[in-house]
């Protein structure tokens, strides 16, 4: 079987996008995925994902970690997912659709930017560690002093494997950068630090802007992979966040056609 794909990055967290109208993926099953995914003996990628048709939205997104096990919401992939569809005739410049942790809508503008809705964000606890929410994906969020000196690959993988985070949770390592944040990510499903996580990056400016009272949206936020914005309103009597949005841009790496029987 041969399947035609796309590679997408957002501030360098990459992916493979399939366009459900042009390919069938009939083996959908973790190792198939995964070597996909794989950077030697794959395409390679942080994640693959899957543009299907909806009966309520323009598309549903599809999402799968790099370890072929599905994921919740990837903030960059859904940037990446519009701009995908954008291309492949799915959409004009702006779309709603549905994902894992429910609607989102994304807005296509100039210069290779995606700006995308994020859900409601409640709940945020306090722990020993740092900050703990879901922003579509459960991120704890940590303050240190210089991001550019830490082994995240190391210090992510001990807390994603703490018994206290049972559910498994994305590590986000934090520092004040004037006039914004610098966040390095450890990612599950990955399972290494990633250019860039959308909604670590989100979780980290929320997280910022109760850490810090003068932080005011929107975030600017520098990863490894490239900067990106986060905006957001803050109802402090609820403890909630709303009217959430990340932008930044989006690149079309290559198109290619797999050939699967050569996995």
């Amino acid at each position: 079987m041969k399947l035609n794909f796309s590679k997408y990055h957002g501030t360098g967290n990459d992916f493979i996008m399939v366009d459900s109208r042009k390919n069938v993926m009939p083996d959908r099953s973790v190792n198939t995925i995964a070597v996909m995914c794989d950077r030697h003996f794959g395409i390679g990628a942080d994640g693959l994902i899957y543009l299907e048709p909806s009966d309520a939205y323009d598309f549903r997104m599809r999402y799968y970690n790099s370890d072929g096990h599905p994921g919740t919401m990837c903030g960059n992939g859904g940037r990446c997912i519009a701009a995908f569809a954008k291309k492949s005739g799915w959409i004009n410049s702006s779309c709603t659709f549905e994902a894992a942790d429910g609607i989102h809508r994304a807005e296509i503008l100039e210069d290779n930017r995606v700006k995308l809705g994020l859900n409601d964000v409640r709940g945020i606890e306090n722990t020993a560690e740092g900050y703990l929410l879901d922003t579509g994906s459960p991120h704890l969020v940590i303050f240190v002093d210089d991001t550019d000196i830490l082994d995240v690959f190391m210090l992510g993988r001990q807390y994603r494997q703490d018994p206290k985070y049972s559910n498994g949770v994305n590590v986000n390592f934090v520092d004040f950068n004037n006039p914004g944040i610098k966040v390095r990510t450890y990612e599950r499903g990955v399972e290494n630090e990633t250019l860039s996580c959308g909604t670590g990056v989100t979780a980290a400016a929320i997280a910022a802007s109760l850490h810090k009272d003068q932080l005011r949206s929107p975030v600017l936020v520098k990863t490894r992979g490239g900067d990106l914005e986060v905006e957001f309103t803050h109802h402090s009597k609820e403890g909630r966040f709303s009217g959430i949005s990340l932008t930044g841009p989006v690149t079309e790496v290559f198109e290619g056609i797999l050939n699967s029987d050569n996995r």
